[in-house]
């Protein structure tokens, strides 16, 4: 008799720990399936190339990486609630080559910085009225901003440069060190931190998620959810003028030209971290991943010699590899929960 009770113990046993490792998957699997891409990619540049792992290569990796960490962080709460924002390598642009314009005028930089992120946040309050109160799908609303955003840039400049003075200090932003690290990598690294902390830790980090999952459940229960959406948007602008800010003082010009396809390798390194572009689930450990891997696709692809006109065609084909092995691995894991 005592045979039976401890069969059925053992089983319980053995169906909870199922349960957990399914859990387990389901919460962290997308995490540890680009953390697993990433490094199989470090290995294999290393290999095919010596100037890879070298320090100056390392801390290159990390001042570029910047601008695309900052936005895809911000990206990581549009695409939670079930939005899309295609506008920020236009807002780059226009953030870009105004802080050029204006500082060819005279105005005192800390100045043109602060103007700058106003700018940003203005282009995503007024795309998020549209998408929050007035229905309109996101897609739409900054499929629009992606283009008349970037066409008033380039009747700014008239599609030329816009030259920064050398001895400005705003180019700091984009040159400076601090401790031996590269200043636009500190900037990204504050930005991640704060980024997760309101994204795990705060009310608005949930209902960000809640919006996503079930945005009519949410506003059942009294959450304000356009404001949210909103406040997301408005977000997404100031990070994109961020990036454009810093771009800007990297290069020492303004273009109309600069972010031209910026918004799809933000979605990618968004999506590759593991965030469900249908939302109510995302991630900023795996935003970082996704951006670092992004990164680290292109400087080892151009560090291997391929000839430029290949290069996107290949970094194109290893992203969506890295995509499909993630949902393949997890998709049945996540049904079961």
């Amino acid at each position: 008799m005592t045979g039976a009770p401890t069969s059925l113990w053992r089983s319980a046993g053995a169906s909870a720990a199922r349960d957990r490792l399914r859990l387990l998957i389901h919460d962290s699997g997308g995490v540890a399936s680009i953390a697993a891409f990433f490094v199989v990619m470090v290995v294999l540049f290393s290999a095919n190339t010596e100037t890879f792992l070298t320090q100056a290569n390392l801390l290159n990796i990390l001042r570029q990486t910047a601008p695309l960490m900052i936005v895809a962080v911000a990206m990581t709460f549009v695409i939670t609630t079930a939005g899309i924002d295609l506008s920020v390598g236009s807002v780059l642009a226009l953030v870009n080559a105004l802080a050029a314009i204006s500082l060819q005028a005279g105005l005192p930089w800390p100045s043109v910085v602060v103007l700058m992120l106003l700018v940003g946040i203005a282009i995503g309050v007024l795309q998020g009225f549209f998408i929050a109160y007035e229905g309109i799908p996101a897609f739409i609303v900054t499929l629009a901003g992606l283009s008349a955003v970037r066409g008033t840039a380039l009747w700014l400049t008239k599609g030329y440069s816009v030259p920064i003075d050398p001895k400005s200090l705003f180019n700091e932003i984009g040159r400076g060190w601090v401790f031996g690290l590269p200043l636009p990598a500190i900037i990204a690294v504050v930005v991640l931190a704060l980024g997760y902390v309101v994204f795990n830790e705060t009310t608005f980090g949930r209902y960000v998620t809640g919006i996503g999952a079930n945005a009519e459940a949410v506003r059942r229960a009294g959450v304000n959810t356009r404001r949210i959406v909103l406040i997301v948007y408005a977000l997404s602008g100031l990070a994109a003028s961020m990036a454009g800010l810093i771009i800007a003082a990297r290069l020492g010009s303004g273009s109309s030209n600069a972010g031209v396809g910026f918004e799809l390798d933000v979605i990618a390194a968004v999506v590759l971290g593991g965030t469900s572009l249908f939302g109510g689930r995302g991630t900023i450990i795996g935003t970082m991943l996704g951006a670092l891997t992004v990164a680290v696709i292109g400087n080892g692809l151009i560090l291997s010699h391929l000839s430029p006109f290949l290069t996107p065609i290949v970094e194109g084909i290893i992203i969506l590899v890295a995509i499909w092995i993630n949902f393949r691995l997890f998709r049945t894991a996540r049904r079961n929960n």
